[in-house]
This record gives C-alpha cells, sequence and structure tokens, in this order.
C-alpha cells in the first residue's frame, strides 16, 4: 500500500475551479447559516439542501430510484462501489 501523493504535488491547476461544476446561492437566512443552493453538474441540477438516499454494500435496499424521484423527490442517490474492487 503507497499512501496517496501530497497536495503540494499536483499542479496549480487542478486546484482551478472547473466549468462544468458550481454551486448557485439562492437564498441565505438573515437569522442563521442556513441556506437554499443548486449544484450544477454535467448531469443536471441538484436542488440543496435534499434528501440524498445512501447505497451501502452496493445495493439502496428498499429504495426503488423511480419512486425515490416521484414520491420524495430524491435527485441524487451516492452509491458505493470501493468493496467491488
Amino acid at each position: 500500500f503507497q499512501p496517496p501523493p501530497p497536495p503540494s504535488s499536483f499542479p496549480a491547476a487542478a486546484f482551478d475551479p472547473q466549468p462544468f461544476f458550481r454551486f448557485e446561492l439562492v437564498h441565505q437566512s438573515s437569522r442563521s447559516a442556513a441556506r437554499v443552493g443548486r449544484v450544477h453538474t454535467p448531469h443536471g441540477v441538484v436542488d440543496t439542501p435534499g434528501f440524498v438516499a445512501v447505497a451501502t454494500n452496493g445495493a439502496l435496499k428498499a429504495v426503488d430510484h423511480r419512486e425515490a424521484d416521484r414520491r420524495a423527490g430524491q435527485q441524487l442517490m451516492f452509491c458505493n462501489t470501493y468493496h467491488l474492487v
């Protein structure tokens, strides 16, 4: 096992903002740190805050993505495939 290289070894351009990912602030509370925003990705827009299903062991048990989209308004799903390596 070899540890990853330190961040200082990456070229400076690796840390530049990329045009295909951006965060849009829609509203920020004047009474707290709460905020509403949108994450723009090459695959679409995700509203924040929002419900995000998280897969463990390669499966979202009891969650059908079509139902989650329709009934809960889910726009994002985290699926961990690391265990398949």
